[in-house]
């Protein structure tokens, strides 16, 4: 017996079926006679698009997120910081461990 194998699409190739099914200009059963998919399927890419399409614009909008390397006067207090305590350490340790 020989089984049968899933018929994998591309991202681009549910998008565009996706859209078609938003337009609205053909019925979902048309649709998925066109592209040689089930009408099932079609409903269930326009869904997902119209679930995500929110966060599309979500990731445009509010603050950029701050890199930590990019205020260097943060990162000589660092080391400065550090420094004090290393000296600090140093005078503390005893010499005979």
């Amino acid at each position: 017996m020989s089984e049968k194998q899933r018929k994998s699409f591309t991202a681009q190739f549910k998008a565009k079926v996706a859209l078609e099914a938003i337009r609205g200009e053909k019925t979902l059963n048309e649709i998925g006679r066109e592209f040689g998919i089930h009408p099932n399927l079609v409903g269930q890419w326009k869904r997902e698009v119209q679930e995500h399409a929110a966060g599309l614009f979500e990731a445009k909008r509010g603050p950029k997120p701050v890199d930590p390397l990019a205020d260097p006067e943060k990162l000589y207090a660092e080391i400065g910081r550090l420094k004090v305590e290393l000296s600090w350490l140093k005078k503390k340790v005893d010499p005979y461990l």
